[in-house]
């Protein structure tokens, strides 16, 4: 028995320079980080050697790639010659929400199957085999943000060269800082689920025609975000309020159906209530929002979103994780 899992992220600024059609012409950056919700992934071998059995929100037995209905299951499996084993997923938080729940379940999948195969992997090299399993293999219009946060963990700045190069840097910061940015955060769930590749694939095509406005709250963005970098460095926590207040009205011109109604009235009660910022997190429409509000108005925020369900949370720092390995006993 094998089982690995990887944390969801939080994104706070920048995100959606991590799409190649813009990061291949400008260079793209998000601030992020990994949180203690995860994607499990349990592994072990198959009673019967020729079949593939999965389980997941549906379950699955067959015995050819082909057969499976699971785009990421046939693809990733495919490309390991992995067969004769039984596969379960097991999250914190339903798929769709915004916390880049697709891209960790491939990168904690990759984990378990090198596993199971005996072979190391590093960090680097899951979440670049993650990216290129839905960019390039499934055709996914998304980024590249998801697969290295899931991978590395942390609270990092990422940075997409034009060359395809990602470098990770860890945001360093006094301990205490790093604790009361923590309390600082609160997120709520508005339910439902987004389309992200919908929202993605306009985002992409306004940067692939190069449309002035939205090419430029894209650099805004990335400036942003390395504005943010600097100041957590400095421990000027607050500073996250501001800026994810700028980021936000930004996101919210990139793409349709990014924002509605419901969101921008959350947004506007949180803020009126004392949060300094705040964003929906993901491709936008669905899923959690988030918002920085000093600890002595988050009661303030909290009655104000009494209609919604807060979800507690704290940062990782472990990344893709193996967390248990049991070899076969055979007498």
């Amino acid at each position: 028995m094998i089982i690995t899992r990887a944390p969801f992220r939080v994104s706070f600024c920048g995100g959606g320079s991590d799409l190649p059609s813009f990061y291949e012409k400008h260079g793209g950056c998000v601030l992020s980080t990994s949180i203690r919700k995860y994607m499990y992934i349990a592994l072990h071998q198959s009673f019967h050697p020729d079949e593939i059995v999965l389980k997941y929100s549906q379950t699955e037995i067959v015995h050819s790639y082909d057969e499976i209905k699971h785009n990421y299951f046939r693809q990733v499996l495919k490309n390991m010659n992995v067969q004769g084993v039984e596969i379960t997923s097991m999250a914190d938080i339903p798929s769709g929400t915004g916390l880049g729940s697709s891209s960790t379940f491939t990168v904690a999948l990759l984990h378990a199957l090198y596993t199971y195969r005996e072979k190391f992997v590093s960090k680097y090299s899951l979440a670049s085999e993650a990216c290129d399993v839905e960019i390039n293999q499934l055709g996914n219009p998304i980024g590249k943000q998801d697969q290295f946060a899931a991978a590395f963990g942390g609270l990092n700045f990422i940075e997409f060269k034009p060359n395809g190069y990602v470098d990770v840097q860890p945001v360093v910061m006094k301990q205490e800082s790093y604790l009361q940015l923590q309390k600082n955060l609160l997120m709520f769930y508005l339910g439902g689920e987004h389309s992200a590749s919908a929202i993605l694939k306009e985002q992409s095509g306004s940067m692939q025609r190069e449309e002035a406005d939205k090419t430029e709250a894209q650099l805004r963005m990335c400036e942003i975000a390395r504005k943010l970098k600097e100041e957590l460095e400095k421990n000027n926590i607050d500073a996250m309020g501001e800026l994810l207040d700028e980021n936000w009205k930004l996101k919210k011109t990139l793409a349709s159906g990014i924002s509605n109604p419901l969101i921008d009235e959350t947004y506007e009660k949180a803020m009126k209530a004392g949060a300094q910022g705040g964003k929906l997190l993901g491709a936008g429409g669905a899923g959690f929002m988030l918002f920085y509000v000093p600890e002595n108005r988050q009661n303030s925020v909290r009655d104000a979103l009494s209609d919604l369900r807060e979800m507690q949370f704290r940062m990782d720092n472990s990344g893709s994780s193996i967390i248990h390995v049991e070899h076969d006993n055979v007498d």
